[in-house]
């Protein structure tokens, strides 16, 4: 002991001062070191080294094993070549190995001893011994033999066992090695098969077992597991009515699609032992559910799938609100593994079902009555190898309390998108009577896709991409009864690479329905009621544009007429069924505590969106026709001023001087044109941003709540709710603004359309203006003071002796106020006026006016005079055989719309306190062009579902058709009135 201490302590010494020395020695030669600084270093994998190389985890590199040594198993350290025992081990090279003597070739199963053994060596050095014999190195106080003994065990009966996988104990044979051999081997005749051994003598069908694992159409393979186990759990089922064994072969059967055809497969070996195990009870009287089998299938009756889902109602009620009654629907899951296993009860709270990850919070909201889930995402193929190496198979069901407050469970069918019956995808049939219901599920599976070893990577691995719930409501009630649920679910087959690079799509969903053809009928029957009122509407319009126009005749100009009036009329029709749909399901739907109406679906809401269409391209139709007539009326200004005495004019070429009357400023015309094109497009309220928030209340669930926390579910959008929110607040923003506009701005602040009328009466200038042909409208702006072209202190006694009622009124009729007129004129003044009014513009007159610009101008001066003249002297009732009378229309006349009189001989006045001359401005058009941009902003975002931009889309279109009716309108008022544009502003 004191020789070791010194030489420990020699060595302690010797290490410190290397240490000293070889310190000093870098601090020499390091700055010339440094400047040859590398970090590259050759790149090796484990697989690169050879038989007598290992890895080093620390160099990374391969490194050569000592003497008399190999690579081991992993190749991270070597082993001694077989007749070597091991001296001593420190892992890596630092192993030590000696020959055994020629007496004692073998090593022990350790590897640390030589021994002599009796049967021959392995490969690697050790004992060999035959089947069904164990190894015995050792006696029972762990003294090694001289020689290794190899021990038979006693397969006979009462014994019955074998050695065990490893070879050094003997086990109990398994049991059905005893059933059919009465001892522990499986010689022919009998079948051995997944481990098991079985009689060929028994009743198990005798045809080949089909190990195929079906991928996607025309993808066919041999699956590892089915080949290992299929037949032996089938016959474990059939034979010994195994509990596991039945589940396990159910499980092959749910991996397999619930698919058979004509190959007896997983799903055929289960129907063939359900059928031949009629004796046996039911489970829960229910015939489907034979005892020791799993529930897979609802049999394959013809229309036996209605029957389940529609027949008979769950046995309680759901609410929105109400704490008493059920507002969550809760699942619960028997899951079992692969192996048939039942592992635990367990809700689907917390994302069971969900691949997707996600908050509790927002995962959970799945299973809240009324909420429309929708949850999407992309997840990486390695992720759900790592997380899901086994699949889990889950029975569901939904858990509730019937009317004794009893607890119960409910079973829930499952529609199996990829089930084949016969080669044919019936569940993917659009008739619910060809269908073919099942139970169990999965979400992953990536064992059965595996090929040769079930420890390589599968082949393919089956995902559930697409799992729906859907509930469905059941008709007329009124508390909230439903039918039971459904899971629809679809399986995909991902060909597995690289999974590190693929992913796949998951998308999780939750639907609430119910029969909505009750509701389609009232909203058709209100459309046809509607529309044929609309019918009649629009033939009364062109009637009364029949009589305006002076033309008896019903030609191909008429029927377009009607139809586009009728556009009008029934995009009106359209509109008020759509907005009442809309208001109905928002109120309904998100009122209600005892559920009695659901959602349309997305599909269902097809329908509704197609309405929404059809009003908006019959509204744009109108508006664009309102559009057009409104800058193509005929329009001229009266000018009741008059000449002040006469003037010395100069005449060119002659040398002299005449005598001319005082010319009539114009300007005030000027005034007055520009006037009329400011107020051509104002608007009874701002259509700035109609719409300013609340669109939480189109979301697809139960709650009435505007605010949302961000941490909670948002539902989808419904379109239907949308639309409802959308066209209530627009109108409820601007009836209101119509409301203050009209009964508080116009009085207190600003009315531009009568401040029009008061500008022509001081500016001393009537408007006349034709709509129609024969119909249009008047302004009497005729001074009472005689003139108005004057200086700022007679204007001023004017004004106050009118205010004073001191100088007579300003209506046409003497006594009378009454400024604004609807005239009817006749044929003959009509064309009267035509004639004048063709020289008037000059691209429109004569060929010989127009062959200088000079004699242009002046023919169109003096068409303006005799215009002018034309016009005045018909106020005046100077033109006896084109006089007119002016009278009040009729209640019903105002009511329709339209002159029971025709203007035959004279033309008539209609008395109009209204000032419907505004209805060839926006002013007068304001109900169209409100519900035209309602109808747009709704179109737009029921495309893009955004209303930002749809209120943005929305009022650009204003600002465009803003711009378009201001500049056709001055062209338009320039070439009618004569008034260059140039002063228009």
């Amino acid at each position: 002991m004191e020789t070791l201490g010194g030489a420990r302590a020699a060595m302690a010494a010797w290490s410190v001062l290397t240490a000293k020395a070889l310190t000093a020695f870098l601090m020499l030669v390091l700055p010339r070191v440094s400047q040859a600084l590398t970090f590259s270093l050759p790149f090796q994998q484990p697989e690169t080294c050879s038989h007598n190389q290992y890895f080093d985890i620390s160099a990374l590199s391969c490194v050569s094993c000592g003497a008399n040594q190999k690579q081991d198993a992993r190749g991270t350290s070597c082993v001694c070549l077989p007749g070597f025992q091991m001296i001593s081990n420190n892992g890596g090279p630092a192993i030590i190995c000696k020959k055994c003597p020629e007496n004692m070739n073998g090593v022990t199963e350790d590897g640390w001893n030589c021994i002599s053994c009796p049967s021959g060596l392995t490969a690697e050095g050790k004992c060999h011994c035959p089947a069904g014999h164990i190894l015995v190195e050792r006696d029972v106080n762990g003294s090694l033999l001289s020689q290794a003994t190899c021990e038979l065990c006693d397969g006979n009966e009462n014994s019955f066992t074998t050695a065990s996988a490893l070879g050094n104990t003997c086990v109990r044979c398994e049991p059905t090695f005893i059933n059919a051999s009465r001892s522990c081997e499986c010689s022919e005749p009998n079948i051995l098969t997944g481990g098991l051994c079985f009689s060929s003598s028994g009743s198990f069908p005798p045809r080949v077992i089909s190990a195929a694992r079906q991928g996607e159409p025309g993808m066919s393979f041999i699956s590892e597991w089915f080949a290992k186990y299929l037949q032996s759990a089938a016959a474990a089922c059939w034979v010994y009515a195994n509990l596991t064994s039945c589940q396990a072969l159910g499980n092959m059967c749910v991996m397999n699609m619930n698919s058979y055809d004509s190959a007896l497969d997983a799903c055929r070996l289960f129907q063939f032992i359900f059928e031949n195990t009629a004796g046996l009870s039911t489970v829960h009287s229910i015939s489907f559910w034979r005892q020791n089998l799993p529930w897979l299938f609802y049999g394959d009756q013809s229309g036996l799938a209605p029957q389940i889902l529609n027949s008979r109602p769950l046995p309680t009620n759901f609410s929105f609100k109400r704490q008493s009654q059920n507002t969550e629907l809760k699942f619960v899951a028997a899951s079992y593994d692969i192996r048939g296993n039942f592992l635990k009860w367990q809700t689907l709270e917390g994302g069971v079902l969900q691949l997707c990850p996600d908050t509790e919070a927002r995962l959970n909201a799945a299973y809240s009555f009324g909420t429309t889930y929708q949850q999407n995402c992309e997840i990486s193929l390695s992720k759900i190898l790592t997380d899901f190496p086994t699949p889990i198979f889950y029975d569901i069901y939904l858990e509730y309390i019937d009317e004794n407050q009893q607890q119960n469970i409910w079973a829930v069918p499952v529609l199996n998108l990829n089930l084949q019956h016969y080669k044919m995808f019936v569940n993917q049939d659009s008739s619910s009577g060809k269908w073919l219901l099942t139970r169990r599920i999965f979400l992953v599976d990536a064992v059965s896709g595996q090929e040769n070893d079930l420890g390589n990577q599968p082949r393919v691995i089956r995902i559930a991409t697409q799992i729906s719930l859907s509930i469905h409501l059941v008709p007329d009630t009124k508390n909230g009864n439903i039918y039971p649920p459904l899971i629809t679910i679809a399986y995909s087959d991902i060909d597995v690479k690289d999974p590190y690079r693929q992913s796949v799509k998951i998308s999780f969903s939750v639907k609430y329905e119910m029969d909505q053809r009750e509701a389609f009928v009232q909203t058709d029957i209100a459309l046809g009621v509607l529309g044929g009122l609309a019918v009649l509407s629009s033939l009364l319009k062109t009637a009364g544009w029949k009589r305006r126009i002076g033309s008896p005749m019903i030609d191909l100009q008429t029927v377009m007429k009607f139809f586009v009036y009728y556009a009008g009329d029934l995009a009106n029709v359209f509109f008020v069924v759509t907005v009442g749909t809309g208001l109905y399901w928002l109120i309904f739907f998100k009122a209600q505590k005892s559920v009695s109406v659901l959602l349309p679906l997305a599909a269902q809401e097809e329908r509704f969106v197609t309405y929404v269409g059809c009003a908006f391209a019959l509204k744009a139709l109108q508006f664009l026709h309102k559009l057009i007539s409104q800058i193509t009326i005929d329009i001229f200004f009266i000018d009741w001023e008059r000449p002040k005495g006469k003037v010395l004019k100069a005449v060119e070429g002659e040398g002299g001087v005449r005598t001319a009357t005082v010319p009539v400023s114009i300007w005030r015309t000027y005034f007055v044109a520009n006037e009329w094109n400011e107020i051509q497009t104002v608007r009874k309220i701002n259509p700035l941003f109609q719409i300013v928030g609340f669109k939480n209340l189109a979301l697809m669930d139960s709650s009435s709540s505007l605010s949302r926390s961000p941490s909670s579910y948002i539902p989808p959008y419904s379109r239907i709710l949308r639309y409802a929110v959308s066209t209530a607040l627009w109108l409820v923003i601007g009836v209101t603004q119509m409301v203050f506009f009209v009964g508080f701005y116009e009085r207190f602040v600003e009315d531009k359309i009568r401040q029009f009328v008061d500008l022509c009466s001081v500016s001393n200038i009537s408007v006349f203006l034709l709509s129609y042909k024969c119909f249009g409208y008047y302004i009497h702006g005729r001074s009472i003071h005689g003139h108005a072209d004057t200086n700022m202190e007679e204007m001023n006694i004017n004004l106050k002796r009118e205010a004073e009622n001191l100088c007579s009124q300003r209506g046409l009729v003497p006594n009378t106020d009454g400024q604004t007129f609807q005239i009817a004129v006749s044929s003959q003044m009509r064309q009267h006026y035509d004639r004048i009014h063709e020289t008037l513009t000059r691209k429109n007159g004569p060929a010989r006016l127009l062959s200088s610009s000079a004699s242009t101008f002046e023919q169109s001066i003096k068409a303006y005079h005799a215009m002018n003249k034309f016009l005045g002297s018909f106020i005046d009732h100077v033109h006896k055989e084109m006089d007119y009378i002016i009278k009040d229309k009729l209640l019903l006349e105002r009511i329709l719309g339209m002159e029971f009189m025709e203007p035959v001989e004279k033309s008539i006045f209609y008395n109009d306190a209204s000032y419907s001359f505004s209805s060839v401005l926006y002013y007068g058009s304001e109900a169209t062009l409100l519900i035209f941009e309602l109808l747009f902003f709704c179109v737009v975002d029921l495309a893009c579902q955004n209303f930002i931009v749809a209120a943005f889309l929305t009022y650009l279109q204003q600002e465009i058709f803003r711009f378009i009716r201001n500049t056709v309108g001055q062209k338009n008022l320039a070439s009618k009135t004569l008034v260059d544009q140039r002063f228009l502003i």
